[in-house]
């Protein structure tokens, strides 16, 4: 004991204080000198470390933008990107002055974007902890509500603007040329993005006399599991669609398309976007023909399931083409 109190410095009064006792009071407050020291230096058997992220100011160290975005590039589509770097720059010093406080004042849709700009900007700098803690100490959460209250959401939605025919009904009449793409939308069930990409892929094989490179014509399958920078994404995919040849071959009369051109010719219209309505609406009319799992292989999601994960094979499903195909020729006619 002598020589630990030596090592810190640390005298030792060896007159006693009311006898022997004030000896040992006296060793004890040395001892817990000692212990104090121990935790502000960061040494010692006995010292106790806090494990709270530290408070980060990074103000004189701005944020390499370029790098940003090639750290982006193998995780996010090209306008996923430009939606994460917009908002991590516009709130940044949330993040760097460790305050969460103005996004509890934002609605929820555009918290939602700031949180995922500012997540993704945490991970590229080595700050994520200190994101997560944030989340927590501010009470953000990723969920947008409870099961329930998104049931209602979209029937309310329904109630509220109308069928999403009615919707396909008007925009065709006033498109035409956005006819062939807004089908191909109804009987795929893909994203708007994935339909896109689809859509000009198509055309664009097509000139080249290579069509047959993403288009298996014997078996009316849409291989987008070959292309995997349009369709394998971290979040979300795309595998194969069934599409009959005469849809195939009417795309291939067409043009390509553009998402700036589509969604500006709408708002100049009046019509608002409900492409994600057509997806949704394809969900619901095919389990008429499908199983919920069949649905979700065509629709690009794969859930953590057990069974999805180790044992569903579309490829064992005799019967998959033949359901689809009567499915489609449904949705077509209505």
């Amino acid at each position: 004991m002598k020589t630990l109190l030596s090592n810190n410095n640390i005298q030792l009064n060896n007159k006693p204080h009311n006898g022997q006792s004030g000896q040992h009071n006296n060793i004890d407050q040395k001892l817990n000198e000692i212990n104090l020291k121990s935790v502000k230096s960061g040494t010692g058997s006995s010292a106790r470390i806090e494990h709270h992220p530290p408070k980060v100011f990074l103000k004189n160290k701005p944020v390499n933008w370029l790098f940003f975005r090639e750290y982006l590039k193998n995780k996010c589509s090209e306008r996923v990107i430009r939606d994460r770097i917009r908002y991590a720059k516009r709130y940044q010093h949330c993040l760097f002055n460790h305050d969460f406080s103005e996004l509890n004042k934002v609605p929820e849709y555009k918290q939602k974007m700031i949180l995922k700009g500012l997540s993704a900007l945490s991970k590229y700098l080595g700050l994520y902890e200190n994101f997560k803690s944030l989340m927590n100490s501010y009470g953000l959460k990723w969920a947008s509500g409870k099961l329930e209250e998104l049931l209602l959401a979209r029937m309310s939605n329904v109630a509220d603007t109308g069928s999403v025919l009615d919707w396909i009904t008007k925009v065709v009449e006033k498109n035409p040329e956005f006819k062939s793409f807004i089908n191909f939308m109804m009987i795929s069930g893909l994203r708007f993005e994935e339909s896109l990409n689809s859509y000009n892929l198509i055309i664009e094989l097509s000139k080249k006399n290579k069509l047959d490179s993403y288009y298996e014509k014997e078996k009316t399958i849409l291989q987008h599991y070959l292309f995997k920078d349009y369709f394998i994404r971290r979040t979300k995919k795309a595998f194969v669609s069934f599409v009959p040849s005469e849809i195939i071959d009417e795309i291939c009369r067409n043009k390509k398309l553009t998402k700036p051109k589509i969604y500006c010719k709408l708002r100049r219209q009046g019509f608002n976007s409900r492409f994600s309505d057509i997806r949704e609406y394809y969900a619901t009319f095919m389990t008429k023909f499908l199983k919920i799992a069949e649905i979700d292989y065509l629709q690009g999601r794969v859930s953590a399931s057990v069974f999805m994960r180790n044992y569903f094979n579309p490829a064992l499903i005799v019967d998959l083409k033949e359901r689809i195909f009567k499915g489609i020729s449904e949705l077509i006619t209505k």
